[in-house]
């Protein structure tokens, strides 16, 4: 068997950072760690391709080789997905899909000769004895989670690593909380699953021998909800294996904001080369968390405890959401005061969509609020419900705040308040790699003296060369993001015009 591994493109979103790779030469920021994964769950003696289109394009050639074609994408991937399958399908490629997308509405997708969905480790397995019976059918799911210490490491041969800008592994899936926007537990459960400590330095040791010292993302939606497990077992072995083995670069990954109240567990993942976490804050509401099952933002001070994870050396970027049901118009003010204050530079705002599964779509279908299918980008400016507030002063007032925060006036202010804040860790440090050194040039260029934010990115780098030298790489690298956070804003705010005016 022939089989190309098909990851479709990414749309130019805030997440993509289409336009801050190209200051280090980069084509993604990230890997299909999925497939990466199903390819290491396939027979030996498959032949295997892996086409990225976000760093290769698919060919004739490709196609003219294959015997099947497996595709898996987000539902932000959607128009790529459709692509890929119909040229599969006019080449007479068999079609296997899979991955959040297809899992959340196949339906959809009537050029498919087969879905893969729910998790590989569960279907992939049934699927592969019935075609090799002769006898595979069009739809495998699942209703059960997969136990994952039973999962393979990924397969980083068939990657073109040097083409990315970070690499990614998962240490557990599921969501104990109760977020009705959100479709984390729809796909994974809210029973926390885990791989032991062995797997992720194993998988991490593959990444090293690779020749892989760049960042690793920890894809986890909340890293930190097995804490005693953290605390007592890998973060330890983590450490100890970076010891031994002067590892030095650095980790990322997702957790809610209750971090903040374990300084034991902060100090661990910081020791453990953690320097970053992004946190879903939503909104500085309280009526708007407890109406849509955030409690666990509730009730307590957001903005001390976004110190308090700078403070412990941990960069916090930070999702935001308006057009709950509960929100005015002064929201946007609001949320504009609170991710200024933060220091939040990385902050994904976006307006409210109803994703299938959760139990927000379910209740805007119940009450005829719900539009269409969701774009799968929560930050495009666009919604698929009908929101409470007067549709034209939620896109209005978005639009306003999305101008404010990443004007540069006011973007550069915020890197500067969070290089106040931010205590960098006093751990090794990583040797200055040639494509940072090509980005800080290129920012020079492109920013300090083209650019329209020049006076502000250069007094930036001033301050900070006086006032936090040894965050210096760090200031260039979110100068680098507020230039891809401006575009990405101007094309997303111009096409929500558009639309409204035709």
């Amino acid at each position: 068997m022939k089989l190309l591994l098909i990851y479709p493109e990414f749309p130019d979103t805030f997440w993509s950072f289409r336009h801050a790779l190209k200051f280090i030469g980069k084509k993604a920021a990230l890997p299909p760690l999925g497939m990466l994964t199903v390819a290491s769950m396939l027979p030996e003696n498959w032949e295997r391709k892996l086409v990225d289109l976000n760093v290769s394009p698919l060919t004739a050639k490709d196609l003219l080789w294959a015997d099947m074609a497996f595709v898996s994408a987000m539902a932000v991937q959607q128009h790529s997905a459709r692509d890929v399958i119909l040229r599969c399908r006019d080449a007479g490629v068999r079609v296997v899909a899979g991955g959040p997308l297809f899992t959340a509405d196949h339906e959809q997708f009537p050029d498919v000769d087969h879905f893969v969905l729910n998790e590989a480790e569960l279907t992939l397995p049934q699927f592969l004895s019935d075609l090799d019976g002769g006898v595979p059918q069009r739809v495998y799911a699942a209703e059960a989670f997969a136990d994952i210490t039973g999962t393979p490491a990924p397969q980083w041969n068939i990657l073109e690593m040097r083409k990315y800008a970070s690499m990614a592994i998962q240490f557990s899936r599921g969501c104990p909380y109760q977020c009705d926007f959100c479709n984390v537990t729809a796909l994974f459960g809210h029973k926390i699953r885990t791989k032991t400590s062995e797997q992720i330095i194993g998988e991490l040791e593959g990444l090293r021998e690779a020749g892989w010292n760049g960042t690793v993302f920890f894809v986890d939606d909340n890293f930190i909800v097995q804490k005693s497990y953290l605390k007592k077992e890998l973060l330890p072995k983590l450490i100890e294996w970076r010891r031994s083995n002067a590892v030095s670069n650095r980790y990322y990954t997702e957790c809610s904001i209750n971090l903040a109240d374990d300084p034991e567990l902060m100090n661990l993942m910081v020791q453990a080369g953690f320097n970053q976490v992004f946190i879903g804050i939503e909104t500085p509401d309280d009526c708007a968390l407890q109406a849509c099952g955030k409690q666990h933002n509730t009730s307590r001070n957001l903005l001390d405890n976004v110190r308090r994870l700078q403070h412990a050396g941990l960069e916090v970027m930070g999702g935001f959401i308006v057009g709950f049901d509960t929100d005015t118009p002064s929201i946007f003010r609001r949320q504009i005061e609170f991710i200024q204050n933060s220091g939040i530079a990385t902050a994904m705002v976006g307006i409210l969509q109803a994703l299938p599964g959760t139990r927000l779509y379910e209740r805007m279908k119940s009450e005829g609020r719900l539009l269409s299918a969701s774009s799968g980008d929560n930050v495009d400016g666009n919604t698929n419900i009908i929101p409470k507030m007067d549709p034209e002063s939620l896109r209005k007032g978005y639009m306003k705040m999305m101008i404010h925060l990443y004007a540069p006036e006011h973007y550069y202010r915020r890197v500067m308040t969070l290089l106040k804040e931010y205590r960098m860790p006093e751990l090794k440090r990583s040797r200055i790699r040639i494509d940072q050194l090509m980005a800080f040039a290129r920012s020079m260029v492109l920013l300090g003296v083209v650019g329209r934010e020049r006076f502000h990115y250069w007094k930036m780098l001033l301050w900070t060369s006086f006032n936090s030298p040894r965050a210096l790489p760090l200031a260039v690298t979110l100068a680098i993001y507020g230039h891809h956070f401006r575009k990405v804003c101007r094309l997303h705010l111009g096409q929500a015009e558009r639309q409204a005016q035709g």
